[in-house]
């Protein structure tokens, strides 16, 4: 079975309405079909790079493109986990988790993006939750650091109720213009300290040697 050579596709992470894992073809189609039918507003650019601006072809097949690339790039030492976020079976968006020498810095970077007629009910909040239980409850990191732009305020505003502090600013050139990013960070203590869901992961002692981890019980 194609699972005993990529585990990653047994990977299971749940709270009490949502489910994180890697889509079928299928459901990948339906993944970019979403992402075609609008992620943000027109006036909004929440990406740094700005690749909802491709017309919906060309859109659709960078979703479908993206999931293949992390998972043919993968190795242990750099990884890129794209979790697609499904809501009654139906794929929401995407939680996106990364990993660079992680089994020595122990630090994961996020980014995320939701349908635009799924925003608004909490999503976005929950599944980075549920992200964050599998760093740092099931994968043991210390970090979890994120950053978005200071004029986006959904994704700012999920981060600091999750717990994470201020680490700084990016500045980049974005179509000509300045863009400021706020970063953040969030440390074990930190989410340790903060009231969190209740979420399930199911088949990650088969992923463990993907991210560079021992057997469950060790480093």
């Amino acid at each position: 079975m194609i699972v005993d050579h990529w585990p990653l596709l047994g990977l299971r992470v749940r709270t009490d309405r949502l489910e994180l894992r890697l889509p079928t073809q299928e459901e990948l189609a339906d993944l970019a079909d979403l992402a075609v039918r609008g992620i943000h507003r027109p006036d909004e650019r929440p990406f740094l790079t700005p690749w909802t601006d491709l017309p919906p072809r060309e859109l659709g097949r960078k979703v479908v493109q993206w999931q293949w690339q992390t998972r043919g790039q993968w190795t242990p030492q750099e990884w890129t986990l794209q979790l697609t976020v499904f809501e009654h079976d139906r794929p929401v968006g995407v939680q996106q988790m990364h990993g660079r020498n992680f089994a020595v810095l122990r630090e994961v970077r996020s980014a995320s993006w939701l349908g635009l007629e799924h925003q608004g009910r909490g999503i976005g909040r929950e599944m980075r939750a549920a992200m964050l239980h599998l760093a740092f409850a099931d994968l043991d990191a210390e970090h979890a650091v994120t950053e978005s732009f200071t004029d986006n305020p959904a994704p700012l505003a999920i981060s600091r109720g999750l717990g994470y502090r201020p680490d700084g600013i990016s500045r980049d050139a974005v179509q000509g213009e300045v863009r400021v990013s706020q970063r953040l960070r969030l440390t074990r203590q930190d989410w340790l300290a903060t009231d969190r869901l209740p979420v399930t992961v199911e088949g990650l002692d088969a992923c463990r040697e993907l991210f560079g981890l021992g057997p469950t019980g060790q480093p």
